[in-house]
């Protein structure tokens, strides 16, 4: 017989008295949301984190605080407009492009000139200059 080459997939479905019971274990300091993980054997790291939120124990969730100079926010906008505006050269760009490109098909087709076959030509030339 022949084995196949993946493993089955075991999605776990637990009970809402579990979860609340879970939840409660944690609320009252019996557990932490790591130990009761471990000791329920509960896989996935948000798990617990998204049952605290959904029975509206979200304040017993860790809090990130971050502190930061002024000058750090300050050249986080300056970095943020600089993308954006480098992004909106790069779409400009690219609108270019796009209109040089059908700027230079027309031109083929009107002089009777294959695009394809003359844009080869001149990556060979072009390859051949540099070596």
């Amino acid at each position: 017989m022949k084995k196949s080459n993946y493993e089955q997939y075991v999605r776990m479905s637990y009970s809402t008295a579990f979860k609340l019971k879970v939840v409660e274990e944690i609320e009252s300091g019996k557990f932490s949301m790591t130990e009761a993980g471990k000791i329920y054997d509960i896989g996935g790291a948000q798990t617990i984190s998204k049952w605290m939120v959904k029975f509206g124990k979200s304040h017993l969730l860790s809090k990130v605080v971050r502190v930061e100079m002024k000058d750090e926010k300050d050249k986080l906008k300056e970095l943020q407009e600089r993308v954006r505006k480098l992004e909106k050269l790069l779409a400009d760009k690219e609108l270019d492009n796009l209109m040089n490109e059908a700027f230079l098909e027309i031109l083929a087709e009107d002089n009777g000139i294959d695009l394809e076959e003359f844009k080869k030509k001149a990556d060979k030339e072009r390859l051949t200059k540099r070596h």
